[in-house]
Order: C-alpha cells, then structure tokens, then sequence
C-alpha cells in the first residue's frame, strides 16, 4: 500500500476483470416484458449493459438503496408496478435478483426495532452473497424523544445505552440476518447545542457503548458496525482525532454521509484515513439542493422515483475513485443510496456501476 493521501488521492486500479464493450452512457432502462402473469411480481428484463456491470464489479463492491418498496421502479427493477404494500411484503427477493443491488439499506428499523424473526425473512429472501445494511433504532441513536412532528421534546434516557443496543438491535440483527449481516449502522441525529458543546464526553459515551457490543466476524464474517452522523462539529479539527479513537479502538468505523447537513465527501476523507484499512460504508441520502431539511420537498419533486432530477456527476466520478481503492485493497464496500439523491435510486446505482468500472476521464 502507498502512503495514505496517494490512497484517497490516486486509487490503485481494480483487479484485473475479463475486457468488457463500453457502453454509451445513456440511461438505460431494460426492456419490458410484453406478457407479465397479471397481479404477478416478476423481475424486470434485465438490459446487456446491467448483466455486464454486475459481472464486471468486484465481489467486494455491493451497491443498493434505501428500502425497496417503490412502485415506480417499473421497468428498472419490476415488470409491472405493484402496490406498496406488495413490495414490502413481497419485493426484496425480486430486488435481490439484479444484476447491480448487492445491498439494501433497511430503513424501516430506525422507527422501532425488528426482531431475530422480522430480519430472518429478510434473510431468507436473498441470495448468499447479498448482504444488508441496517439502520440503528432511533431509541438507541437520537439524543432527543421526539413528537411526531420531530420536534424533540425531552432527552433519551435510552440514547446510546450499551444494554439496549445489545437487546433491541444487535443480538436480533446478528441471530436473524447471520451471514447475510453487512453493516449495521447507528446514525446519530443531530445533537441538541448544550450535547454538541460538550463533544468530547458524547464521544466517550459512544465509546463505551461500541466496545460493549459483541463481535460481528464470528457469525457475519462481512459484519461491520458504522456510526453515521449529521452534526459537521464531529469533524472538526479538535473532535475528528477523539472520533477517529474511539470508533478504531471498538472495532467499528464511520459511515461516510452524504447530506446537506455534512460536510462534502473530500472533506470527511480525513476521518476514513484514519481508520485505514478497514471496509467503506457509505449512504448517500440527500440531494444538497433541498437544504438539510428538506426530505419532504424531495419525495414532492421526485415522487413516484421514476427517473434522475439532478444528477450529481462529480459525485459519481468522486465515489467511484473511492470504492475503486477500498476494493483495489480488498476491503468491501457498502453503499446506500435514497431516492432523495437524485430522483430514483436504480438509476443513481446504475450510474455509479458504470462509474466505478468505467471511469470517465479526468477533466482537461
């Protein structure tokens, strides 16, 4: 391995695959099936380009989105486009079945926690080598019980608790999803000001939490534990080496958070060399032209996720160079992205595959 900044700077190329046609860089969407069963789910058609993109990505490079239950992945991920309420029953095994979605994001777990049983028919939905990234209850990861309109009301006696996070997310993660477990990652919510002016003893009490929790590799080889967060004071210059620590010293490491409230992706590049080597989690959630709260405005924009907005190209370009090291080095990589990123999540991956295997040149 070079020297750290050549890392994050100048990748090393990807191990060498078989030659493969470069495609044009349209956004191709698979063809249709003329005759699909009615009130089946079937999977899409898949087009030459996304056979070929998931043969030529590394093994180690597992891309996906945030859930599954869109019917406006019509013709991207679906034949015929089934109620909601059939794809979060009955969509994750059709999602697994494409060529590019290694990985799915499991959101619905930050609003309450899932059960061994709940994540072992995940599990069982997918193919060996899937692997899921889960998101930590917020329970656990919010500093504030909030109402239902978010406002936060009162402080969490349960945030960051070693015993909760055990009981209510690890043991059933670990028990159900097994070997399937990818990243479990706990995002922690922005810090009320009078927590964000004491840093230091929020970051000892993550610590603490993180080096109580059982080791992953025993039963999910690929399992990592990730911290995610939306307050940029956690990189600050005097925090970033605190952070660094104690995230290293308990095994775990930080998801890479692209969201208006964070820093831009060069700039949290810092923290991740100081974690070097380990895997790259990254979730890719907010488009920054909505503001950092502007989640709302995003699905009225970009609902039903049929199609790009605005598509982020320097950002592809810029992920793709980092995905491309960790697998040179042979480190997984896990990569989330929402609709709310650019307008359909399918798409965004299909873009960043193509990105990752066939990079564009540098400019000028």
């Amino acid at each position: 391995m070079h020297d750290q900044d050549d890392l994050f700077g100048t990748p090393e190329a990807l191990a060498p695959k078989p030659e493969r046609e470069k495609r044009p860089k349209a956004e191709t969407t698979p063809e249709r099936s003329t005759a699909p069963r009615k009130g089946s789910l079937q999977a899409a058609l898949w087009s030459d380009e996304l056979i070929a993109l998931g043969k030529a990505l590394p093994d180690t490079v597992r891309l996906g989105t945030s859930s599954w239950s869109y019917p406006g992945w019509e013709g991207m991920v679906w034949q015929n486009a089934p109620s909601e309420q059939t794809l979060a029953k009955k969509g994750l095994e059709i999602y697994a079945q494409h060529p590019l979605l290694r990985t799915v994001s499991i959101d619905r777990s930050f609003y309450r926690p899932l059960s061994a049983s709940d994540f072992a028919r995940y599990a069982a939905q997918v193919p060996a080598g899937f692997r899921f990234m889960v998101k930590a209850p917020s329970l656990l990861s919010d500093a504030l019980v909030r109402s239902e309109d978010g406002r936060g009301k009162e402080p969490n006696a349960a945030f960051l608790s070693p015993e909760l996070a055990v009981q209510e997310f690890i043991a059933p993660a670990l028990e159900g999803l097994g070997q399937t477990l990818g990243a479990l990652v706990f995002q922690l919510n922005p810090l009320p000001w009078h927590m964000l002016d004491r840093l230091p003893a929020v970051i000892e009490q993550l610590h603490t939490m993180l080096a109580a929790l059982p080791a992953l590799r025993p039963h999910a080889p690929d399992g990592v534990i990730a911290v995610e967060v939306r307050d940029p004071q956690w990189l600050a210059p005097d925090m970033l080496p605190l952070f660094a620590d104690a995230l290293r010293s308990a095994g775990a490491t930080y998801c890479l958070g692209l969201h208006a409230k964070m820093p831009p992706l060069a700039e949290q590049l810092a923290l991740l060399r100081r974690l070097w080597p380990g895997p790259l989690v990254c979730r890719w959630n907010l488009h920054p032209i909505h503001g950092p709260y502007g989640y709302a405005e995003a699905e009225k924009l970009y609902g039903p996720y049929d199609r790009i907005h605005h598509p982020e190209p320097a950002l592809h370009a810029e992920l793709a160079r980092l995905i491309r090291t960790f697998s040179a080095h042979g480190q997984n990589a896990y990569v989330a992205i929402s609709n709310h990123a650019e307008g359909c999540a399918p798409l965004s991956v299909q873009s960043l595959a193509r990105e990752i295997v066939h990079p564009s040149p540098p400019e000028g």
